[in-house]
């Protein structure tokens, strides 16, 4: 399936997407600097995050955080999806 849908958890790309909003991600999408994807860093393959992509490097992409205060793993990471929208759960509706 080329389409999926993500849950967001943890702060780093603060403003653009927060913690617990859900991404509709395209898989195999073109990519360009700029953009937001789903990647894996090849330093640690167990871990998939939500950058922003700043240049092609050695067959993967460097990442960026929108968000400058928070820290986390460097180096090249392989791409899995481009995000294409974000959207937010309705708050839950009371029944009377």
């Amino acid at each position: 399936m080329r389409f999926a849908s993500v849950r967001v958890s943890g702060p780093s790309m603060v403003p653009a997407v927060r913690d617990g909003d859900w991404l509709v991600v395209l898989r195999g999408a073109r990519i360009r600097p700029g953009q937001v994807v789903v990647a894996c860093y090849r330093s640690r393959p167990d871990l998939l995050v939500v950058k922003r992509t700043v240049a092609p490097r050695d067959g993967g992409w460097l990442l960026s955080s929108d968000n400058p205060f928070v820290e986390g793993p460097t180096g090249v990471a392989d791409v899995e999806a481009r995000v294409l929208l974000r959207y937010r759960p309705l708050p839950p509706r009371r029944v009377s």
